[in-house]
């Protein structure tokens, strides 16, 4: 029997547990019982904290050259719970406010169902296209699990308690995440399964040295984070989802419009 790495293995196991524990508690969230919101945060932190978990087992792997195939379907199968199944447990929490729309609540729950099914597939697509060589390891194909389930966690932070300097702002992001919700994770689960290019920021961060515009990308997301903290991870994480998506549509739409004035070009050489 081949030998498992035991502190990479903890790690995604971590990873897991926090993902059950996370469900755990967002099945306390009941909109008729007062207090209970605070659960939101609670299990949206216990996201996060895979979150860490997921980006330290692969470094720890690859700092023990103990990297395995066995590894690789055991991040796979805890991400399905921790970044699938736990962040479409708290859409389903969030749903809670269309009680009075009994066919927005049924889309809401068929919406997480279709996340759920996004998810799984994007992580048995990376199982079957992942090779050993680091180099193919720079960009994801598809929005990464973790980024996913990052945009539906910064929602649900905000369906939670708000601290004093945000509660003049608090039924607007209230309406802001009752219409946004069931909007943004249908387009999250389908980045997931697309073929768009997202890069691999945990690799980037923590392997070798790096430009000194990473440093001052880290300071300004940590002070942003500490400035207006529920709402920075909005920005962060839907930011990441958008943005790549936003310019990989304008790159596509340039080289395409390259391509005709190059062929006419061509035409033109071979006339000549």
């Amino acid at each position: 029997m081949q030998k498992i790495a035991i502190i990479p293995t903890l790690l995604t196991l971590g990873n897991a547990v926090c993902g059950f524990a996370a469900i755990v508690f967002a099945s306390k969230i009941d909109r008729a019982v007062e207090g209970t919101h605070v659960y939101f945060i609670t299990s949206s932190c216990l996201i996060l904290a895979a979150m860490l978990f997921d980006a330290l087992d692969g470094y720890a792997a690859r700092l023990s050259k103990s990297a395995s195939d066995f590894g690789g379907q055991l991040d796979s199968l805890c991400d399905a719970i921790s970044f699938g199944a736990a962040p479409a447990f708290l859409l389903l929490k969030l749903g809670q406010d269309w009680e009075e729309a009994p066919l927005i609540r049924q889309t809401v729950a068929i919406i997480a169902g279709l996340y759920v099914v996004c998810a799984v597939l994007r992580l048995a697509r990376f199982n079957l296209e992942n090779t050993p060589d680091p180099a193919s390891h720079k960009r994801f194909k598809g929005l990464p699990s973790p980024a996913a389930a990052g945009c539906l966690i910064s929602l649900a932070i905000l369906r939670g308690p708000l601290p004093t300097n945000l509660a003049v702002f608090e039924p607007a992001l209230r309406g802001f995440v009752r219409v946004w919700a069931p909007v943004g994770t249908l387009i999250v689960a389908l980045l997931m399964v697309s073929r768009v290019p997202y890069p691999h920021l945990t690799k980037q961060l923590l392997r070798g040295r790096r430009h000194f515009s990473y440093l001052v990308r880290i300071v300004l997301a940590c002070a942003l984070i500490a400035l207006i903290n529920e709402l920075a991870l909005v920005l962060l994480f839907w930011g990441y989802a958008l943005g790549m998506l936003a310019r990989y549509v304008v790159v596509r739409g340039l080289r395409r419009k390259a391509l005709p004035a190059t062929a006419t070009g061509l035409d033109d050489m071979l006339r000549h």
